[in-house]
């Protein structure tokens, strides 16, 4: 764990594997943190894969710094930390807003991206009622605090199976999401609602950048049929559907979820 300072914002990250290995960049979701990758970073680095894990700011160890945090604010985080390592190029992954954020970074960035992974995910803009929504549940979360929202949304981050089935995928998603700071992730939030259209950054993707796309089976945010409309978008995407999982198929089905990441990033 090192803290790097960019633009006067405190990030928290992991640097793992050898420095040699293709650089991975992998970016969680809210309101979660960098722990949520463990599965993966054991797995890639096995592999001799370099893997970067920050917390987004807001998350994790990293401070609420705003009331509001645009998704591309979060981009330009991580575009100073990969400058700051030395990095000219990695792949770029991330699951549900961390995949806004992967995809915004291509926006921004697009030399940095060598690859994109994205995990339930949505390129689509926020719609007005969905918007409004994210600003009620950030006012919510500053009233309440994160309990009340982390146990009414448990079953649908995991797939309501596995919450029962597997207790300790659910306590480690359910301390995750109540360890969060409220500030933090209604900042996000607000910055959320105000996303733009990925579809045309999608669309734009040249083949030599790959795109992986997973979804879980039993995901209710971003169902199977807005992956598949992702990758229609990009003719040499390839699509993974991970069974057996909901919104969070790389802590639900970590194995399928792995095994996918590594034949992709072997093709690289």
């Amino acid at each position: 764990m090192n803290p790097l300072f960019g633009n006067g914002v405190k990030c928290v990250f992991d640097d793992f594997g050898p420095a040699a290995g293709v650089p991975v960049i992998l970016i969680h979701g809210h309101p979660f943190n960098r722990s949520m990758w463990a599965p993966q970073t054991a797995a890639l680095t096995a592999a001799g894969h370099r893997v970067i894990v920050p917390d987004l700011r807001g998350y994790g160890d990293n401070p609420p710094a705003e009331e509001k945090t645009p998704l591309a604010s979060f981009a330009g985080d991580l575009a100073r930390l990969l400058g700051g390592l030395g990095i000219e190029q990695a792949v770029v992954g991330g699951v549900s807003m961390g995949g806004q954020i992967a995809m915004e970074l291509r926006l921004r960035h697009p030399g940095l991206v060598r690859a994109l992974i994205l995990s339930d995910t949505s390129p689509v803009p926020e719609t007005a009622e969905g918007a409004e929504f994210r600003r009620r549940t950030a006012e919510r979360l500053l009233a309440e605090g994160m309990g009340p929202y982390a146990e009414e949304v448990i079953d649908k981050m995991l797939a309501p199976y596995n919450v029962t089935g597997q207790p300790e995928s659910a306590a480690r998603v359910s301390a995750m999401m109540r360890a969060t700071d409220p500030r933090g992730a209604a900042a996000a939030l607000r910055g959320r609602a105000e996303r733009p259209d990925y579809r045309p950054v999608l669309a734009a993707l040249p083949p030599e950048v790959p795109c992986l796309v997973l979804v879980g089976a039993d995901d209710v945010y971003t169902p199977v049929a807005e992956a598949e409309a992702m990758c229609a978008l990009v003719p040499h995407a390839r699509l993974a559907v991970i069974e057996g999982a909901g919104h969070l198929p790389g802590v639900e089905q970590p194995d399928a979820f792995n095994r996918e990441l590594l034949e992709f990033l072997g093709g690289l």
